[in-house]
């Protein structure tokens, strides 16, 4: 089976990190601006940057809407930081004009774990990730308040859950692009084989 093509939305935020992250989990990589590049991919990651910038961006470009009903039939999408708060279908407290993608049953805060020199890195027990636990980036990071039925949560940290799945759609509030432990994205990239082979039957 040929390698899944992942796209990473290059908007704003940590792009290139993601595609090396993606291409060491052996995913054909490859950066998305605007709409017809959706096309041409089993999955997508929404990278850390700043939330508000991304949803206005992504109106602007004109991916918003393709983009939500690529996540509505069930395309493989995982979101860090940011990208978490864009797939939230609700935000605590969202700036005006603030959009989402949604597809996750959850009430995300934004900048919960403080602001930008209150940064830190934490071991998080991830579920579905073997072996030691992964070293998480918290960068203005967001958690999540809470979660419908539908989504399950994989991972807290202090009392917070910082990393849900919902079917083909993951989200974590910290940044496992930045460490050099692939697993995360070797997860996704799983979820993204298994719903190309779904798509093929």
């Amino acid at each position: 089976m040929t390698a899944p093509v992942v796209g990473v939305l290059a908007l704003q935020g940590d792009v290139r990190e993601h595609l090396v992250a993606l291409a060491a989990a052996d995913a054909v990589a490859r950066p998305v601006r605007r709409p017809e590049e959706l096309a041409g991919i089993d999955g997508l990651v929404l990278p850390g940057g700043e939330s508000t910038t991304i949803s206005k961006l992504a109106v602007l470009f004109g991916v918003m809407e393709p983009l939500r009903a690529r996540v509505r039939d069930g395309m493989p999408v995982y979101g860090t930081c940011a990208g978490m708060i864009m797939l939230a279908d609700k935000i605590l407290d969202p700036r005006s004009g603030q959009e989402t993608i949604g597809g996750i049953d959850m009430i995300v805060r934004r900048n919960a774990f403080g602001r930008q020199n209150e940064s830190f890195e934490a071991a998080v027990d991830v579920q579905g990730i073997a072996g030691d636990p992964v070293e998480g980036v918290f960068i203005r990071a967001p958690w999540v308040e809470s979660v419908g039925a539908a989504a399950e949560v994989l991972a807290e940290h202090d009392g917070h859950i910082v990393a849900v799945r919902q079917g083909n759609a993951l989200a974590t509030s910290f940044h496992p692009e930045l460490t050099g432990d692939h697993r995360v994205h070797g997860l996704f990239v799983d979820m993204v084989r298994a719903y190309r082979t779904t798509e093929s039957l």
